[in-house]
């Protein structure tokens, strides 16, 4: 567990504060681009296209790597080069269909007249698909701050270029997004030129056959958990009675979820670390002890931050231009949808570690066809509020059928009465700052909300977290 939480503590550097200064560009573009030219619209738009690809292109082999690499039959290197042989190869195919393809594609996703757009961001994508499989081999490597000093310089660069154009030039086209996120993708990709020299290449036919039997589940999985958070970003524009309204309607509600993907950071850290780990363990006679405290402490993190970012709401919309400000509302749904998310993936490694990816691929499914429905249905009438609801009903169904099967095929003693203790609690505190008078002041507000966030800490620090046993400042309270 301390490796654990070293690890996540690296990959949250990269995560989290790399994410943080990400979303510095968020005020940026949505003070620049106002909500109703509809521009943060299209690159919401765009972006939920990018993640879908990526996880088509990797093809689920980021995870079936670790699978590989740490089995004792197999040699690692050999893993390697097979698996970036594969992703490379779909990259380019990826790439020269929608080159020879582009008139038809941008005439169905309604960008006939910015081609330009689509051409820049598949070239990112095929870039970030094979930058991919070298990152997950600084993993393997724990190389730990490679990994974040890399993932850091790309957000560094990206801010400093957004900057310079926006600001100091003062762009205000959202074609600089796409140019400028190229630019910096491009640019990372040649500091894995080392990994790339040094590795031994060696194609195995037999072992990518035995690599795809187990990694295409997880690409249905992935895909289906990648649409659980993109497919209302693409569907929403199609199925708006309005298209130019359905475009403003959307960069509202994808300005609004960047501020709720708190808990997508704190779910990529945790992952980042957590994956690697909970493969090397398998084999540990007191694993499922060790996966029954990493969901717990997973949670009561997690929900912490859900307080937090509730508490802080009026000091945090300035995130985001007051034109966007009508969509903070489902900024609590969607947070509350990523922790489901989260403790999806918590629960999945029981199907990932016997060999049964194909569970995943179907728990996923369903909650991709629930929050679908419910986006095809309600997106006309209640637009981006049945987004933020169907995201959340998506997650509980993945997360609920994941659980009731994995405590039959393989059972885990989760900490359940303590979990359910952290989520009352949570409730009633997210309850009581809810129902704060709005006529009050919001100093006044956040004061109240602190407290009550002091109060849910000190409920860890009482039952789960003695400050005697913390890692640093644990002498000082042993005294």
């Amino acid at each position: 567990m301390k490796s654990l939480a070293k690890d996540t503590a690296i990959y949250g550097l990269s995560s989290i504060v790399g994410r943080f200064l990400n979303y510095l560009l968020v005020p940026l573009y949505t003070h620049v681009i106002s909500a109703e030219s509809g521009g943060y619209g299209i690159v919401t738009n765009l972006y939920a296209y990018v993640a879908l690809l990526l996880v088509m292109l990797t093809f689920g082999m980021e995870t079936t790597f670790f699978r590989f690499a740490n089995r004792e039959d197999e040699d690692a290197h050999t893993v390697f080069s097979t698996t970036m042989a594969m992703v490379g190869f779909l990259s380019a195919l990826f790439l020269g269909c929608i080159f020879g393809l582009i008139n038809p594609i941008s005439n169905v996703l309604g960008y006939t007249g910015h081609k330009e757009y689509i051409l820049m961001m598949a070239i990112v994508v095929a870039l970030d698909a094979i930058q991919a499989i070298p990152f997950c081999y600084l993993r393997f490597q724990k190389k730990a701050v490679k990994f974040a000093s890399l993932k850091l310089l790309f957000i560094l660069m990206n801010i400093g270029l957004n900057l310079l154009y926006f600001v100091v030039l003062g762009k205000t086209d959202v074609f600089y997004v796409f140019a400028l996120n190229l630019i910096c993708t491009g640019v990372i990709t040649f500091f894995f030129i080392p990994e790339l020299i040094h590795i031994r290449w060696k194609f195995d036919l037999a072992l990518l056959r035995r690599m795809f039997s187990y990694s295409w589940p997880i690409l249905v999985l992935g895909i289906a958990g990648i649409l659980n958070q993109a497919a209302d970003k693409m569907i929403f524009p199609l199925v708006y009675p309005d298209y130019l309204k359905g475009v403003q309607e959307l960069g509202i509600y994808g300005a609004c979820v960047k501020v709720a993907m708190i808990m997508a950071m704190i779910t990529q850290a945790f992952r980042y670390a957590y994956e690697p780990f909970v493969f090397a363990e398998s084999r540990d006679k007191d694993k499922n002890t060790t996966y029954a405290l990493g969901m717990k402490y997973f949670l009561i993190f997690t929900l912490l931050a859900f307080l937090c970012v509730v508490a802080y709401l009026p000091l945090l919309k300035y995130m985001v231009g007051s034109s966007y400000w009508e969509g903070l509302k489902v900024i609590p749904i969607v947070m509350a949808a990523e922790i489901m998310m989260g403790v999806y993936f918590n629960l999945s490694f029981w199907y990932k570690l016997i060999d049964k990816t194909i569970y995943g691929a179907v728990f996923s499914l369903a909650g991709c066809a629930v929050l679908i429905t419910i986006n095809l249905i309600f997106i006309p009438k209640y637009s981006y509020m049945a987004c933020a609801w169907g995201g959340f009903a998506g997650y509980a169904t993945a997360m609920i059928l994941c659980y009731l099967v994995g405590q039959r095929k393989n059972p885990i003693n989760y900490p359940m009465k303590s979990i359910m203790v952290y989520v009352a609690i949570t409730v009633l505190f997210y309850a009581i700052m809810e129902f704060l008078p709005l006529s009050w002041p919001a100093t006044a507000r956040m004061g109240i909300n602190t407290i009550l966030i002091f109060a849910f800490i000190g409920h860890i620090v009482y039952h789960d977290m003695p400050l005697s046993k913390l890692p640093v400042i644990g002498k000082y309270f042993k005294r």
